[in-house]
């Protein structure tokens, strides 16, 4: 099925915004929804460059031709996927869980994609893997945990553009592990340019409702060969309970102040501005909430110093998620 087209000059060259969270250093926040901002739902997310690099690569090695996209995904990599493989003309299916709310199977559909739907997320993964088993000529699959493009595009793109930005002065990065790619690929590209310590987390527990991220030690279903943990200079856990107090207090903590625009990214400070909120309030999704967390932890353990500057990517905007009790008195 063919999806609306898409705009793809609009993924990459995200803003950058300062977020005051009452912490030693200088915070400043990629926000990775103005990534085809303009196509509902709350906007793109990290997870539209993937999906872009991976069916650029796809597409030089000529491997999807006549072929239906097949993805296992829980969220916003599906919702991706479908958008960008639908508007080239791909039919493109996605394989979630059932625990994934309606909002995120509207917005797959919404962006063109079919769903199919697994019990678990063992299952999805399994489900994904007969249906390309059966029919190697019918179905190509990305896949986002082993494609080299996933790390690829953020060593290229995202990290540069951190670097970039800060004028080279970011001293800290910090990010949850959901495949790793970002995480692995933004800290490669780090190291290369700097100083920079990249510090690495995930739900502290296996059955969490940390959207995005993934439960990875002693997991023996996610175990992503795009995750290079040797790129971490450290890695620890953030609880679901913290995550959501943190993007609420957020959104409380700028309900009546400006969020300061670092670098306007590709785009110009109206744009920025329209997107920047959901209505009147600033609205992050739970990994973001997370992300918060993770800096506030390492700030009490004294990791951070007074002149350093942490760089942390909120992945997508509160909207995506307003059938949470986190926002749902609000959306």
């Amino acid at each position: 099925m063919s999806g609306a087209p898409v705009d793809e000059s609009t993924i990459g060259r995200t803003p950058l915004v300062e977020v005051d969270l009452d912490v030693l250093p200088t915070v400043y926040a990629k926000l990775e929804w103005f990534n085809c901002y303009d196509c509902g739902f709350g906007g793109g997310s990290v997870k539209t460059r993937i999906a872009k690099a991976m069916l650029d690569a796809a597409e030089a090695r000529d491997e999807i031709r006549g072929r239906t996209i097949v993805e296992p995904s829980s969220g916003n990599t599906g919702t991706a996927l479908a958008r960008i493989g639908s508007s080239r003309g791909y039919d493109v299916e996605i394989v979630t869980p059932e625990s994934p709310s309606e909002t995120k199977i509207e917005a797959i559909q919404a962006a063109g994609g079919r769903v199919r739907r697994a019990t678990t997320y063992e299952m999805m993964l399994e489900q994904c893997a007969d249906l390309l088993e059966a029919n190697p000529e019918q179905y190509y699959r990305p896949n986002q945990y082993a494609n080299p493009a996933n790390p690829g595009v953020h060593a290229a793109t995202t990290g540069p553009e951190i670097w970039r930005q800060t004028d080279g002065e970011v001293t800290h990065f910090v990010a949850g592990a959901g495949t790793g790619g970002t995480v692995t690929g933004v800290g490669t590209a780090l190291h290369r340019r700097g100083d920079v310590t990249v510090h690495g987390f995930e739900p502290a527990e296996p059955e969490h409702a940390i959207d995005g991220l993934k439960y990875t030690r002693g997991s023996r279903f996610h175990d992503p060969d795009v995750y290079d943990e040797s790129v971490l200079d450290d890695f620890f856990t953030v609880s679901t309970a913290d995550a959501y107090e943190c993007a609420r207090w957020l959104r409380e903590r700028y309900a009546d102040r400006e969020v300061r625009v670092v670098d306007t990214g590709q785009h110009d400070a109206p744009t920025v501005r329209d997107h920047l909120r959901v209505g009147e309030e600033f609205l992050v999704g739970t990994s973001s909430g997370a992300v918060v967390a993770a800096v506030e932890r390492l700030a009490a353990e004294g990791a951070f110093d007074a002149d350093d500057v942490v760089v942390v990517p909120f992945p997508d905007r509160g909207d995506r998620y307003r059938h949470l009790p986190l926002w749902e008195d609000v959306l």
